[in-house]
């Protein structure tokens, strides 16, 4: 029976009966979970939102010198729009509760020229890449004739038989 109930529920079967002691023990009330793990946010929805479309104004709209949102530019932003101060080190996890992700600006030289990068990605990669697929066709048999012709070999250096490596 337990079996049966922990592949329906997809759990083990050490769970399903953990979960029949308590409620033999305790009823329905034993298997109520413990609730939430640590302490309640400082930040209610309220002030999640305000600070959600604080962030959205970019950090150069908070009075950095760049567009780049660091953990540390983060927190002094909750501070001002909540006064909640949070360290640095614990942004991430209320970012992700948020549904904010982890960006990086995408790195390019200076000397990048788009319109060589687009004759490139259009024109030159799709030949070749079509080149690459035709010399790699067949390729293992034209390395078992090459590799006969060394073996065979008498050239200098080379004892009969042996081969060179």
């Amino acid at each position: 029976m337990l079996a049966a109930i922990s592949r329906q529920l997809n759990v083990s079967r050490q769970s399903v009966s953990r979960w029949c002691k308590q409620w033999k023990r305790a009823g329905i009330a034993g298997l109520k979970g413990a609730g939430r793990a640590g302490r309640k946010s400082r930040l209610d929805k309220k002030l999640l939102r305000q600070l959600d479309v604080a962030l959205r104004k970019g950090a150069r709209g908070h009075g950095f010198n760049t567009d780049l949102w660091t953990l540390p530019r983060v927190a002094i932003v909750i501070e001002r729009v909540t006064g909640v101060h949070y360290h640095p080190g614990h942004v991430w996890k209320l970012l992700g509760a948020m549904d904010w992700t982890l960006q990086r600006p995408a790195k390019q030289a200076r000397e990048r020229n788009p319109e060589a990068v687009k004759y490139w990605v259009e024109k030159r990669w799709p030949e070749v890449k079509k080149t690459l697929v035709a010399a790699k066709l067949g390729s293992f048999s034209k390395t078992r004739v090459v590799s006969r012709s060394v073996h065979q070999s008498d050239g200098p250096g080379h004892r009969k038989g042996k081969p060179p490596f």
